[in-house]
């Protein structure tokens, strides 16, 4: 499935004869699709998006040309809710690290100190296209940790980090009325599990008043960690991101939200197609999915691949998610064209995909369009990325192409960013 082939030199390149799909222009705007132009990238990041084709004499000394040959180039995809790394794929519990299950309130703990670079996952991200994540703490608790925003490919999470400053993860529903529940401790019901969050945001908001007394009088504080994360969400430095499906728990955690007066992203949303307008009234946005799994538990029962179209088509700023490991990274476009096909404005679905997370998590300076300035995270793809028959032939995260497709071989290959190691016998 994946060759590990040396890890290539960054250096400065034009894609050439391209169908390119810009997303957003530098601020923002929709931008239409050139039907044949060229996308140059200097010291990793893109500095012209021009239609037309250009010669080696209209570049710097040094840049690369590559002829995409009417292919289609977009910018990178980004996984708006996974565990890449902290849940890897097929390690079973020596590699679920996703949830620290002995405390309901576990805003003290970080998605970071637990993601591994060399899960298989990462392969299958770059697979897809997909070039960054955000990963989050499960749903077990009520208050999982802080999350981590990744490219998709390195040898050091922390060379591999882009922010560890953008969300919270948090959970309503049938997740930490079960596992605390079969504990026979708080929570057990829906009722209880919004205690636990009550409690912890009184908390915190005693926690500012002290800490600002004791700033004001100069006199020493003791710093706790798990008070301070959440100090950060009423003080609007990080998002509240709530795992909730039924409709009741949507409405409970716009609630929540309104009665402390942090910003609210909802995650997974199953049915959120029941109450499309209020979210839409509200202004909250909705990271939608998984689309493609089983109705696993009651609060999926109403599960539909429609509800996409109808959250967007009633206002409702959208990203997609797989929810990584449950369903593979590399089918995050295949959940986009799934939608597409149940009513889901196809332009809106792969806006779903780049700057709809990049613009909800504050990142569309950087991330999520085809832009003078933004991150050379690019794949030039082989046709319609919504076209099942489309794959990713090449991938390019930070300037760096660490993904090419073979077709002859039918596998790819994978910049390998560990490197061989020479083991020497005695």
């Amino acid at each position: 499935m994946y060759r590990s082939v040396p890890v290539p030199e960054i250096t400065d390149f034009a894609i050439t004869n391209a169908r390119i799909l810009p997303i957003a222009d530098a601020g923002g705007r929709r931008a239409e699709p050139i039907k044949s132009g060229t996308i140059v990238v200097s010291n990793q990041t893109i500095t012209s998006v021009e239609s037309g084709t250009v010669t080696v004499q209209d570049l710097p000394a040094g840049t690369e040309i590559i002829d995409a040959g009417g292919r289609w180039v977009l910018p990178g995809f980004i996984e708006a809710h996974g565990h890449l790394g902290v849940h890897e794929d097929g390690e079973g519990w020596s590699g679920d690290d996703t949830n620290e299950m002995t405390d309901p309130n576990g805003a003290g703990v970080r998605a970071l100190d637990g993601i591994d670079p060399s899960e298989l996952g990462f392969k299958d991200a770059l697979r897809g296209g997909v070039t960054s994540a955000l990963i989050k703490p499960g749903s077990g608790n009520p208050i999982g940790g802080r999350t981590a925003f990744v490219k998709t490919w390195g040898r050091i999470v922390d060379e591999m980090l882009v922010t560890q400053d953008l969300s919270v993860k948090s959970a309503l529903g049938e997740n930490p009325k079960r596992v605390y529940g079969e504990k026979n401790v708080t929570p057990s019901t829906r009722m209880g599990t919004v205690k636990v969050l009550r409690d912890a945001f009184v908390d915190a908001q005693n926690y500012q008043a002290k800490r600002a007394h004791a700033e004001a009088e100069g006199t020493p504080f003791e710093r706790d960690l798990v008070k301070e994360t959440l100090a950060d969400v009423l003080e609007g430095k990080l998002a509240f991101d709530q795992h909730c499906h039924r409709a009741d728990d949507i409405a409970t955690a716009i609630r929540l939200s309104e009665e402390f007066g942090y910003r609210l992203v909802i995650n997974h949303g199953t049915e959120g197609h029941k109450i499309a307008d209020y979210i839409a009234d509200k202004g909250i946005d909705v990271i939608l999915g998984p689309l493609m799994t089983s109705r696993s538990k009651v609060e999926l029962r109403d599960r539909t691949l429609a509800t996409a179209g109808a959250l967007a088509k009633a206002g409702v700023r959208i990203a997609l998610t797989t929810d990584h490991p449950v369903i593979p990274i590399n089918f995050l476009i295949h959940e986009a064209s799934l939608a597409v096909k149940e009513g889901l404005d196809p332009v809106v679905a792969l806006e779903a995909l780049t700057i709809n997370p990049a613009a909800i998590f504050g990142l569309d300076d950087r991330l999520g369009c085809l832009a003078p300035g933004r991150d050379a995270d690019l794949v030039l793809w082989s046709g319609d990325p919504l076209d099942l028959n489309s794959r990713a032939d090449q991938v390019f995260v930070s300037g760096r192409k660490v993904f090419e497709f073979d077709a002859d071989a039918g596998s790819a290959d994978v910049a390998d960013p560990f490197g061989p190691t020479l083991i020497s016998e005695p």
